[in-house]
């Protein structure tokens, strides 16, 4: 099975302009995803997509691989799909968050491993909710399973309500799971999901993989012990640091 890990990375962030070359101790933080990446062995191969001439510029300067895509794309997803339609040898994509310097590599082989059973479609990462704050934060997308493994529902709410009970108490009732947002897709699934519209929960909850499951798609999930660090503003940034 031939893998293709994609690094969708754009410039023109409204929250942080510039962000995939910012230096993290030496090295940009799109190099260090990069490097992160060519860690694993389950990757045949590790591209950049990216829109702007700086980044593809720095990529093929520190010895990677980068491509120039559309301006247009409105997700990483969209970016992802672009790049696999021109590698028609892969089988699946792994679409690897670039605002994630420290992402572990055994998180992409846990996620990569999910193919191996041949009716997977879509995978992605969860992770037991272990606090409060992670569990009411809006910020944090939580995920119902169910007992094959597969995402019900994503929400920015705390799902399930726990009945009778206060929200600060629901952690001793119910196991939750945050989602880590690294997915796997089937190369030939990842170009059906975007041609898809973007449909209603999409729109209520502003998370595209609503539009998936609404549309009948599988999300298959495996549960990772191993916390990720995403840098979306210049504070987050410097708590890294």
């Amino acid at each position: 099975m031939l893998v293709l890990g994609i690094i969708p990375a754009r410039y023109a962030s409204s929250r942080f302009p510039g962000k995939p070359l910012v230096d993290i101790g030496g090295k940009s933080m799109i190099q260090r995803v990069y490097e992160q990446a060519k860690k694993c062995d389950h990757l045949t191969e590790v591209i950049v997509a990216t829109d702007d001439a700086r980044i593809f510029d720095h990529v093929t300067a520190f010895g990677g691989v980068a491509v120039m895509t559309s301006t247009n794309h409105h997700s990483g997803t969209d970016r992802c799909a672009e790049v696999a339609l021109a590698h028609p040898q892969y089988h699946v994509v792994i679409n690897i968050q670039g605002d994630e310097p420290y992402i572990d590599p055994e998180q992409i082989t846990k996620l990569a491993a999910c193919f191996a059973t041949p009716d997977v479609q879509i995978a992605t990462l969860v992770k037991r909710v272990k606090t409060e704050q992670e569990l009411h934060n809006p910020n944090t997308p939580k995920v119902i399973v169910n007992k094959l493994d597969e995402a019900v529902y994503f929400s920015r709410s705390a799902l399930p309500h726990i009945r009778g009970e206060e929200p600060q108490n629901w952690l001793e009732f119910y196991p939750y799971f945050k989602h880590i947002g690294i997915y796997g897709y089937r190369a030939d699934v990842l170009q059906q999901i975007t041609k898809l519209p973007i449909s209603a929960l999409e729109k209520a909850e502003s998370l595209e993989q609503l539009r998936w499951i609404e549309n009948g798609y599988r999300i298959k999930v495996a549960e990772t012990d191993l916390e990720t660090y995403a840098v979306d503003t210049p504070e987050d940034l410097e708590l890294l640091k």
